[in-house]
């Protein structure tokens, strides 16, 4: 195995269960079936073996897919068991020899798609519905043991050698930060005490004292194991919002992309990248021709439906930026079309959103807008002629550090508009579970009242900066060079330093769970990963499975 950093490939996120290697997923009735059985020569990069059922990129690809077909396929799935096919081997984490040999934005780009991917499934639970069941019947380390903190209940086979386990600090010289420690405190009330011994042992916690410390929710023996876990599965189902057996669902399809050298290309988005200014221009369009008006029509349209469609395309093409282009570090938000279609689809969304499929079309949208406001990128929303920030779509202004938007007092016909609906104002929530106006303004009555006022109006230039809504409203005469010398500015600086900036300035006042995920992420996991203890020619995951001890500097810093 070679210590060369493998860096960065290109990685295409689009997949589908008949190209899954990892995952297979099966349904009966209200229930469905996630079973992880990893190919060991399947890594999605040379260089290792998914040994032990430990996963890499590839195996959090098919993850994320497989979700969005329960969510989007299978209506009538109410809770999800996630196990293993393996015999006495749940899952023993991301694999070591994967994370040794990848670059540091590597490690640092899965780590934050592996939290997004679990996050995911606790905001399914949370606001759609759709309930989890992690069946650990084997050992269970690590990010295998994270991935089971992700689902609602956790039964642990009681077979006197399985147990679930967090080794990293004592194995590794790292941190199971990327949602293990917060998790165990945060959402299993572990007591500190006891979450620093488990965390600092390496043979983990099983049986009724996994039970007893939190750590779990359950323990059978293996013979009354299925059944244990079926009969909490159905009665997690039994609580849940989603419609149940009897519904149809909606096929997802292959998103279609073109790819050019410096562009990506679907039908709602478009990415165009310049390499010497190191910027990237996403263009979210407007819905064209006729639109659906009722349920039926949502139904008939399926994953055609412009958000469902859309929130994919765009999903995907944040996902490709952020793993494939690390050089391109500024984000040009800008949108295209007709605002009043996008306020009519906002309408029918607000209109039905007790619907299953509406439903889980806000859950994409919101989870895709999320993956904005994580992003590691500089983002500036540029609002000229032609824009529609408009409803939904004046969420990607508001998610943006920054908002230009130009002030055509002299030519009012040309001059770009900004315009708010209900959308804005709490259905499509940050991961602190605040609207983006909320937290602009800091959850300030007078401000956020005012901005209210303006529902059912389009604002100008000269409106939208007074309220707040912009950061600048340049006239065309200073236009150009505003947006060039910020652009440049932003070149110029540390990248390290504006990921610190933008993830403290986004995630201003409200803590969560989720936000102290990413900011562990962000903080400790960037800089342990960067340590000699960790990463050094004598680091912990350098020498791990070679037979050497890690040499550390004992030094605390």
């Amino acid at each position: 195995m070679s210590d060369t950093p493998i860096s960065a490939p290109r990685v295409d996120y689009r997949t589908e269960p008949g190209q899954y290697r990892h995952w297979s997923l099966s349904t009966d009735g209200a229930i469905a079936r996630l079973s992880l059985d990893i190919a060991e020569d399947g890594g999605i990069r040379p260089g290792y073996k998914l040994k032990l059922n430990s996963y890499d990129l590839g195996v959090d690809i098919e993850l994320h897919d497989a979700l969005n077909r329960v969510r989007f396929e299978h209506p009538e799935v109410q809770t999800v068991i996630v196990t293993s096919a393996k015999d006495r081997i749940f899952c023993s984490g991301a694999n070591i020899f994967m994370l040794g040999v990848s670059s540091h934005a590597w490690k640092v780009n899965f780590c934050k798609f592996t939290n997004e991917t679990r996050n995911g499934i606790e905001d399914s639970s949370k606001h759609e519905g759709l309930k989890f069941v992690a069946a650990v019947n084997g050992a269970c380390a690590g990010g295998g043991y994270e991935l089971a903190l992700a689902c609602d209940d956790i039964v642990l086979v009681d077979d006197r050698s399985s147990a679930v386990s967090l080794p990293e600090v004592p194995l590794l010289g790292v941190l199971p930060g990327t949602g293990g420690l917060t998790r165990v405190t945060d959402k299993r009330k572990v007591r500190h005490d006891l979450a620093d011994i488990f965390c600092t042992s390496v043979e983990g916690v099983r049986g009724q004292r996994a039970v007893e410390w939190r750590l779990v929710d359950a323990v059978a023996k293996p013979a009354q194991f299925a059944a244990t876990v079926q009969e909490r599965a159905s009665k997690l189902a039994a609580g849940s919002r989603r419609p149940g057996p009897g519904t149809a669902g909606v096929q997802l399809p292959r998103i279609e992309r073109e790819d050019g050298p410096d562009s990506l290309r679907y039908e709602h988005v478009q990415v165009q990248i310049d390499r010497e200014r190191r910027t990237a221009t996403l263009t979210v369009k407007a819905p064209t021709g006729t639109q659906p008006t009722d349920v039926a029509a949502i139904e008939a349209a399926g994953a055609a439906w412009w958000p469902l469609a859309m929130a994919r395309q765009l999903d995907d093409a944040i996902l490709s930026l952020r793993t494939n282009e690390l050089d391109v570090g500024t984000w040009l938000l800008k949108t295209e079309g007709d605002a009043a279609a996008v306020l009519a689809v906002d309408a029918l969304l607000l209109q039905h959103q007790d619907h299953w499929l509406v439903r889980e079309t806000l859950g994409l949208l919101r989870r895709t807008f999320a993956r904005l406001d994580v992003s590691s990128r500089s983002l500036f929303a540029l609002v000229e002629p032609g824009s529609c920030f408009a409803g939904l779509l004046a969420e990607l202004a508001f998610a943006a550090d920054r908002c230009y938007m130009l002030a055509l007092p002299d030519e009012p016909e040309r001059a770009p508009r900004l315009q708010l609906d209900e959308l804005n104002f709490g259905p499509l929530p940050l991961v602190t579970d605040q609207s983006r106006l909320a937290r602009r303004f800091h959850e300030e009555a007078p401000a956020l009242d005012a901005a209210r006022a303006t529902l059912g109006r389009a604002l100008d230039a000269d409106e939208a900066l007074q309220l707040g809504l912009v950061t600048a409203a340049p006239d065309d005469i200073d236009w150009d060079d505003e947006i060039r010398i910020a652009i440049e500015e932003r070149a110029a600086m540390s990248p390290d330093a504006l990921t610190g900036l933008e993830a403290n300035l986004r995630f201003c006042g409200k803590e969560n769970m989720v936000t102290r995920v990413f900011g562990r992420l962000t903080a400790w996991q960037n800089w342990i990963f960067n340590r000699p203890n960790a990463v050094g020619d004598k680091g912990a995951l350098k020498v791990y499975g070679k037979g050497e001890k890690a040499a550390f500097d004992l030094n605390r810093v």
